[in-house]
């Protein structure tokens, strides 16, 4: 059996899925299962990371995909040790990579360290920008209104959610080879904010136009977020200004590495994820 926490997620549902394809017995860990419509055959326990895991939710566990929450990893880790899990793996930051310390890569460090320092084999996933952050952008989208973003000229490498998942479900169904390895993870192509909204109009087949935020108002619309605070909207928002006209070094192996295949491209993620930005307003 694999427990998937953070089952509901975008990368945590498509851990599911696959698993479920490739024919493992899977349990999913939702704060309420009952709002997700789950694959045929998966287990669901109600249980929340920080809150508090149901002993139950370990039980024949071999192995765990763990979505980052430091407030409640001790506790996750310890049951996970007392139930007999022998492999995590970690949805962690490409920010856990750098240099200089940052309220973001503190969020996924201790993640990582109470994992490593378990006893239990490890696997840490680190992606760099999802491109189910564009998501952010469907509202105006769909209404027909510009993008507003800051920093048009920052760039990334986004990842598609479901390339996240196919490294996390390969370290999970072989953990020999994946054990205390460290996969950070891209998406093929480098993309300035206003590449992903070029590439956006092209697949929708319709103009989709870009207006630049000035970093006052991105940081304003960031704490509107519930679950933002001001170091960590300061530390977004730095990383995108230090990464503006940057293309050289963004795009990383692993996905074809681990998958031996391409990852996926943002066009590709953009059409699947079409009705999002053209349902109703």
């Amino acid at each position: 059996m694999i427990l998937v926490t953070g089952a509901s997620g975008n990368v945590g549902r498509q851990v599911v899925e696959q698993l479920v394809a490739a024919g493992e017995p899977v349990r999913a860990l939702s704060r309420d299962p009952a709002r997700t419509e789950w694959p045929d055959g998966v287990e669901t326990v109600a249980g929340d990371l920080v809150g508090g895991v149901p002993t139950e939710a370990f039980n024949g566990v071999r192995a765990l995909h763990l979505f980052p929450a430091p407030e409640g990893v001790d506790a996750v880790v310890a049951a996970a040790v007392a139930a007999g899990v022998v492999h995590v793996t970690v949805l962690s930051s490409l920010s856990a990579s750098w240099e200089t310390d940052s309220p973001l890569q503190r969020r996924h460090t201790v993640v990582e360290r109470a994992v490593e320092g378990s006893g239990l084999g490890w696997t840490h996933l680190r992606p760099g920008m999802f491109m189910t952050n564009t998501l952010a952008w469907a509202p105006a989208v769909r209404a027909g209104e510009p993008v507003r973003a800051p920093f048009g000229d920052s760039v990334a490498a986004p990842v598609h959610e479901a390339d996240i998942a196919a490294v996390a479900v390969a370290a999970l169904l072989d953990p020999a080879r994946h054990a205390g390895a460290v996969h950070e993870l891209s998406g093929p192509e480098a993309l300035s904010q206003r590449d992903r909204v070029r590439v956006l109009g092209e697949v929708l087949g319709r103009e989709v136009r870009f207006e630049e935020q000035s970093r006052a108002e991105a940081r304003a619309d960031l704490l509107r977020n519930p679950w933002m605070n001001e170091q960590l909207a300061d530390s977004l928002l730095a990383m995108q200004e230090r990464t503006v006209g940057v293309r050289d070094g963004l795009v990383l192996p692993a996905v074809d590495e681990v998958l031996d295949r391409p990852g996926r491209s943002f066009a590709e993620w953009v059409a699947d994820h079409r009705e999002a930005f053209t349902g109703p307003v």
